[in-house]
């Protein structure tokens, strides 16, 4: 492993995500480390997933955010007011103001998000991961800034899974970098798992479905590690 920060290594964090259930996904455990540490930790969600089904789901998914998050021992949640399906479209220099504000007021330690793959290719994530690069970078690089990725051993175990469940977008690539490169790596275990097995049971509107189509025993260990690798200073990194 490349320097095997731990968690408590971290300090303040700030998570930045594009919406209601993504910080769940790729950070529950880690931020259920974090807070368990005495650690403090924020977390900005850009949009509150109206697209993601039918109805009045934005208020579902407002509510569902901070029980989820809750589940974690978070109660410190921020809403950046964008529209679900159209951050790509905002001006870049926009979105970034929006992440500069928070940087400004929170003076996270570390800062976690999606890397400029955007996890899943969804360009929601990939307008965000743009967002706080330009800010971070404007910002001196003054935290830590680390994106959430995917390992080579996930995908060998967990790769035709994903795939045949529709994770990713179409025509998505998916991160995958070597496990000696990952930089922060968490794996829930125990009572961490049970926290984010909640935290992501709270997010019902998205996670319901998967998680009876794949069964819960699988569906815990297939998202039961959490790595990130540290974001580029240089300014080739900018979105």
């Amino acid at each position: 492993m490349q320097h095997g920060m731990t968690v408590r290594e971290l300090g303040t964090i700030l998570g930045v995500w594009a919406h209601p259930d993504d910080e769940a996904y790729l950070s529950a455990a880690l931020m259920a480390e974090a807070r368990d540490a005495g650690q403090s930790v924020v977390v900005a969600t850009a949009t509150d997933g109206e697209l993601g089904g039918d109805g009045p789901v934005a208020e579902q998914r407002r509510l569902e955010v901070i029980e989820s998050l809750a589940a974690v021992g978070v109660t410190d949640h921020r809403w950046l007011g964008f529209r679900d399906g159209q951050c790509a479209e905002v001006p870049p220099a926009t979105g970034a103001r929006a992440v500069a504000a928070l940087l400004e007021e929170v003076r996270p330690d570390t800062v976690i998000t999606f890397g400029p793959d955007g996890m899943t290719g969804h360009p929601d994530h990939v307008a965000v991961s743009g967002w706080v690069q330009r800010s971070w970078l404007a910002d001196g690089c003054r935290a830590l800034l680390l994106h959430a990725t995917l390992t080579d051993s996930f995908h060998r175990r967990w790769g035709l899974l994903s795939e045949r469940t529709g994770v990713w977008m179409p025509g998505a690539r998916p991160p995958s970098v070597p496990d000696s490169e990952v930089s922060v790596r968490v794996r829930a275990t125990g009572r961490t798992a049970r926290r984010k097995l909640i935290a992501l049971e709270a997010h019902a509107s998205q996670t319901t479905a998967l998680r009876e189509a794949v069964g819960e025993e699988t569906y815990v260990r297939w998202w039961s590690e959490e790595t990130f690798v540290r974001a580029p200073s240089g300014l080739e990194g900018a979105a």
